[in-house]
C-alpha cells in the first residue's frame, strides 16, 4: 500500500532554517574581511583569510556525502548551525589573523555540513519532475540569507573614529545568534521512508559506487564547473567588494546594499526559474546565464560611480541565480542512485575548491593589478562555464545517420532481458529485470541489433 503524496511543509521549514544560516554566513563574511582590515590586512591577506573558509570543507566533502549516503540526512543540520555559530564568536574574538583564518575555517566547515544535509534531503524527498522548482526554492533562502546579512553586516560595521575592529566583533556575535535561530525550524525535516521505500535504498546504499565512476559519468562535471564558476563568483563578491568600496569611497552601509541587491535579484530569478526553463530548456538557460554573468562581471572592474555598480551587480545576481540550482538538478539526475549524497559533496568540494583557489588567485591580482583584476578573473571564468554548458547543445544538432544505421532500432535488435544482470547499452533496470535500450534521465542507450550495428537512441533532456 502506497503511502500518501507528502505535502512540501518540510521545504518550507528547510527553506526558512536556510535563510537564518545562510543570513549568519553572509553577515560573517564581511565582517571578517572588516575585522580583518582593523587588524592591519591587507588586500592579499583578506584573500588568504577567505580561501582558509573553504580549505577544512575541501577535505571533509566526501567522507560527509559517503555517510550521508548510508543513514539519515537531518542530524548533519544542527552540527552545521553549532559550527558557524562557534566559528562566528571565535573569529569575533580572534586578536590576529592567523587565528581569525582558523576560526574562518571552523564556519566554513560548519555551513559544508549543513548544506550537504540539506541538499541531500531536497534529492530524497523530490521526484524527478519536481527537482528543478524545489532546488530552486531551497537555493532561494541562500538567497534571502545573503540579502539580510550583508545589509545587517554594513549597518553595525562602522568606520567612524577607529570602530571598525570593536563593530565588526559585534556584527559576528549578531551572526552567531542568527545561525542559533536557525535551529528553530528544524523539525520533521527529513521522511522516514516506508517499508517499500527503504528496502531499494537500503540495497543502493550498500553498493559504494567510486569517486572515479561519479566523476566520469556524463553531465557530473559539467555540472560541477558550472557551480565552481558561479559560487566563485559570489564569493569574491562578498569579499572583495568591501575592499572596493574602500578604495572608490563608498560606505560600509552603501556596500551592504549592494550585495543585498545582487541578492534580492538572485531571489527574483529563482522565483522565475521554473518558467524560464520551460522557455529556454535547462542547459541553454545555464549557458546564456554564464554569458551575461561574465560580461557583467568584467563591467564591476571599471571605475563606475554607486548607481552603476548597483545595476550591474542586480544583474549579475539574476544571472548568477540559475547555475547553483540547475547544477544540483544536473548532477543528482546523472550521479548513479546510490551515490547522490556523494555526488552532491563532490560538487560542493568543488566549490570550495573553487574558493580556496579564486580568493587566493584574487588576492595576488589584487596585488599586483588592483581590485578591479578579480573581477576580471571571474569573467573569463564564466565565459568558460559558458562554452562547458553549450556543449550539449552542439551535440544534439541534427546530423545525416551514417552508412548502414539510418533505420530505427526494433524490439528484435533489443538483447533478451536477463534477471539480475547489468543493461547492455545502459538499458534501464526496473523490479530487477533488464528493460534493454530504455534510457531515462537524459543518458544515450544503445541497441545492438542481429546484423551487428547499433542504433543510437537518446532519452530526454
Amino acid at each position: 500500500m502506497e503511502s500518501p503524496k507528502p505535502g512540501r511543509g518540510w521545504l518550507l521549514r528547510l527553506v526558512i532554517a536556510f535563510s537564518f544560516t545562510q543570513g549568519a554566513v553572509s553577515m560573517a563574511r564581511p565582517a571578517v574581511s572588516y575585522r580583518a582590515l582593523a587588524l592591519g590586512a591587507d588586500a592579499r591577506a583578506v584573500g588568504v583569510i577567505a580561501g582558509v573558509y573553504a580549505l577544512l570543507p575541501l577535505f571533509a566533502a566526501v567522507p560527509l556525502g559517503r555517510r550521508t549516503d548510508h543513514g539519515r540526512c537531518a542530524p548533519l543540520l544542527p552540527v552545521g548551525v553549532a559550527l558557524i555559530a562557534t566559528g562566528c564568536v571565535f573569529s569575533g574574538t580572534a586578536g590576529s589573523l592567523p587565528a581569525m583564518a582558523a576560526w574562518s575555517g571552523v564556519m566554513g566547515l560548519g555551513h559544508l555540513s549543513f548544506v550537504i544535509g540539506a541538499q541531500s534531503i531536497v534529492a530524497r524527498q523530490s521526484a524527478p519532475d519536481e527537482q528543478d522548482r524545489n532546488f530552486g526554492h531551497f537555493t532561494i533562502g541562500a538567497s534571502l540569507g545573503q540579502f539580510i546579512g550583508p545589509v545587517a553586516a554594513g549597518l553595525v560595521v562602522s568606520e567612524q573614529d577607529g570602530a571598525m575592529g570593536r563593530t565588526s566583533a559585534a556584527a559576528l556575535f549578531v551572526a552567531a545568534a542568527l545561525a542559533a535561530f536557525s535551529v528553530s525550524s528544524l523539525w520533521r525535516i527529513e521522511r522516514r521512508p516506508s517499508g517499500a521505500a527503504a528496502a531499494p535504498a537500503a540495497k543502493a546504499a550498500t553498493r559504494k559506487v567510486s569517486v572515479r565512476s561519479i566523476l566520469t559519468t556524463r553531465g557530473v562535471a559539467a555540472g560541477m564547473v558550472i557551480s565552481l564558476a558561479v559560487l566563485s563568483a559570489t564569493d569574491i563578491l562578498t569579499a572583495y567588494l568591501p575592499v572596493v568600496g574602500e578604495q572608490r569611497g563608498i560606505s560600509p552601509t552603501v556596500v551592504g546594499v549592494l550585495l543585498s541587491l545582487r541578492a534580492a535579484a538572485t531571489v527574483a530569478c529563482r522565483l522565475a526559474i521554473t518558467p524560464m526553463i520551460r522557455l529556454m530548456g535547462r542547459t541553454v538557460l545555464m549557458a546564456v546565464s554564464c554569458l551575461g554573468a561574465a560580461l557583467l562581471c568584467a563591467g564591476i572592474a571599471l571605475p563606475v560611480p554607486a548607481w552603476v555598480l548597483g545595476v550591474l551587480l542586480a544583474g549579475l545576481g539574476f544571472c548568477l541565480g540559475v547555475g547553483q540550482p540547475l547544477s544540483m538538478t544536473t548532477v543528482v539526475q546523472a550521479a548513479p542512485e546510490g551515490a547522490r549524497s556523494t555526488a552532491l559533496a563532490l560538487r560542493l568540494t568543488g566549490n570550495r575548491l573553487g574558493q580556496v583557489a579564486a580568493p587566493a588567485s584574487a588576492g595576488v591580482l589584487a596585488g599586483l593589478a588592483g581590485t578591479a583584476a578579480p573581477f576580471v578573473m571571474l569573467g573569463g571564468l564564466l565565459l568558460v562555464s559558458a562554452a562547458i554548458a553549450v556543449r550539449p547543445v552542439r551535440r544534439r544538432l541534427p546530423q545525416g545517420p551514417p552508412e548502414g544505421r539510418g533505420r530505427p532500432a526494433t524490439a528484435a535488435d533489443v538483447p533478451a532481458s536477463r534477471t539480475g544482470g547489468t543493461a547492455r547499452g545502459g538499458g534501464a533496470v526496473a523490479g530487477g529485470t533488464e528493460a534493454g535500450g530504455t534510457g531515462t534521465g537524459g543518458t544515450e542507450t544503445e541497441a545492438t541489433g542481429a546484423d551487428g550495428t547499433k542504433a543510437d537512441r537518446s532519452g530526454p533532456a
